[in-house]
């Protein structure tokens, strides 16, 4: 075992007292050491429920003969850090939790690893710490939150919260509505409940087949959790003594296995971006051309929320992602029959008789669109690519023509939205908030919510160097690559230009002349960093652009 370099041989004695502090007794000594890589944290609401969830594992775990030690990693609420100068730290610490899982790991010599997970930027950390590390282990997502009611209406964080500020301001409902939503949106602990990034992950690990059959939509607050925790810990036993490690399951295969149903379910845009980070840690030849090629072969089979009134509770009560997996394997040839850390390959857990409910995932024959829900766009403000949420544009708007409005900072933008500054027929264009020119590439939702909530949704675009929340609904393009500050196209946008976007093209140009924009660039001076110091300063330094997943392997 890996724990043998610590606490065996005379040498080891000072590390054998040490362990013995902590708790360890003799005959556990022996013991495969697990460790529990827990984002629990008082901060976020879909962590904060995981005490039970690591008394589960821990559970599991010394049932099926391991001793576990719970060590911590860094979490952040995206909802909490969003519109304000804490976004801009939620990509960046995707990768320093990768860090701090392989700096414990690998300090003290642990035998495998349960992940325990649930929100945006958390899951694809574990998941490229698994990679890296490259030991066995196991991912807990822990799952969604209920359903929030008010007055009869089913609510999200989304519809609840972001989209309610613009029906206030544009007087659709009074302040004590606006104010029972807020309180009713998010009634539980757990990931918010629609197919924004943290589901969206937690779909695509299940896929992968680094977690269980049925723990992405399993509900945070369920006995099926905690059931699925426990059992994840009896099983990383098996992992270790059997040394089936993440690079026999996150292989090229699994990850298109993860784009392709990414594809099906219309799920977060930033899972192209965590797709590709996972990929690199793994050495797996993945780049956005796969996720170009499978777009033309994958149409859409199921629409939650944000783009439709079905959430998280609906998939998993129409099967979850097994019954996905049955719709698709077979009848996507793409789809590939890669084993996952349960010991069942795709056309296994696919060959199981559980329902489905056809009203929620459709059958491949009868899609929600033919489209797939993500798409990547290039043009010549987008040479090396820039990424759609089809699901959440409407069809009216898949072409689409406008003046740009242009504006250098998030805060900017939204403060002429707010002020009514935003028109039919503009094109609203973010930039220097990329990877580098953020730094940390921040979230935008509340721009593209409060254009929704003001009526606005099919009407004005957004294109930005940024990205978008999983919550993100309307005709908003993001990862436009390259960024203003590594000299982008997007850089030299004025007011007034005239930007053409054909998502069934998959076409988003700027309709200057070309002579034009070399005078413009002749002149272009990027803006200076934003930042002069501490983590974000070292990132921005290192930080890789968007299209090859913003990661910061040197």
């Amino acid at each position: 075992m890996r724990s043998d370099e610590i606490k065996k041989g005379l040498q080891r004695t000072p590390h054998r007292a040490l362990l013995y502090a902590s708790g360890v007794s003799e005959k556990q000594m022996n013991k495969r050491f697990i460790g529990i890589a827990s984002s629990f944290t008082d901060l976020v609401p879909g962590h904060c429920g995981m005490r039970e969830i690591e008394r589960q594992i821990e559970k599991g775990i010394h049932s099926g003969g391991g001793q576990a030690f719970i060590f911590g990693v860094p979490a952040i609420c995206d909802g909490i850090a969003m519109g304000h100068s804490g976004m801009n730290y939620s990509l960046p610490s995707r990768d320093l939790i990768a860090d701090c899982v392989e700096s414990v790991a690998v300090a003290h010599k642990l035998d495998g690893l349960v992940l325990l997970t649930n929100c945006d930027k958390i899951t694809p950390g574990m998941l490229m710490a698994a990679a890296r590390l490259d030991i066995p282990c196991i991912v807990v997502t822990v799952g969604p939150m209920s359903d929030g009611k008010c007055h009869n209406d089913t609510l999200t964080m989304i519809r609840g919260t972001f989209e309610a500020i613009g029906k206030f301001t544009n007087g659709e409902i009074d302040e004590k509505r606006l104010k029972e939503m807020e309180i009713t949106s998010c009634p539980t602990a757990g990931a918010c409940q629609g197919l924004y990034t943290a589901n969206t992950m937690a779909c695509l690990t299940e896929v992968i087949g680094m977690s269980l059959p049925g723990c992405a939509t399993s509900a945070a607050v369920s006995a099926k959790t905690k059931r699925i925790a426990f059992d994840s810990g009896v099983i990383i036993n098996e992992l270790v003594e059997k040394d089936i490690r993440p690079s026999s399951i996150i292989t090229r295969e699994s990850i298109r296995n993860a784009i392709i149903v990414d594809l099906a379910l219309g799920g977060s845009t930033n899972s192209i971006l965590h797709l590709l980070a996972i990929a690199n840690e793994a050495g797996a030849d993945i780049t956005l051309k796969d996720f170009e090629e499978l777009s033309f072969k994958v149409p859409q089979i199921i629409k939650l929320d944000p783009s439709a009134a079905k959430t998280m509770t609906d998939l998993d009560n129409a099967g979850g992602i097994p019954a996905v997996l049955k719709t698709i394997y077979g009848n996507i040839k793409e789809m590939t029959d890669t084993k996952g850390v349960s010991g069942l390959r795709v056309s296994e857990i696919a060959a199981v008789d559980i329902w489905c409910d056809n009203e929620v995932i459709r059958p491949v024959s009868d899609p929600v669109t033919s489209n797939p829900g993500l798409a990547v766009l290039h043009g010549n403000i987008a040479p090396s690519g820039a990424v759609v949420k089809i699901s959440g544009v409407e069809k009216d708007a898949l072409v689409f023509t406008g003046k740009a409005k242009t504006f250098n900072s998030e805060e900017d933008a939204m403060k002429a939205i707010m002020e009514d500054k935003i028109q039919s027929g503009d094109v609203v264009v973010i930039r220097y908030e990329g990877p580098k020119g953020g730094p940390g590439m921040r979230e935008m939702l509340s721009p593209t919510s409060a254009i929704v909530g003001k009526g606005l949704g099919s009407k004005v675009a957004l294109i930005t160097d940024g990205r978008f929340s999983g919550g993100t609904r309307g005709l908003c393009i993001g990862h436009i690559s390259p960024e203003a500050p590594a000299g982008g196209l997007i850089g030299l946008v004025k007011d007034g230009d005239e930007i053409y976007i054909n998502i069934p093209e998959r076409e988003i140009t700027l309709r200057v002349p070309e002579s034009e924009i070399e005078t413009r660039r002749k002149t272009y001076t990027p803006h200076p960093s934003k930042v002069k110091k501490g983590y974000l300063k070292r990132y921005s330094t290192v930080v890789s652009s968007s299209d090859k997943g913003a990661i910061t392997s040197i």
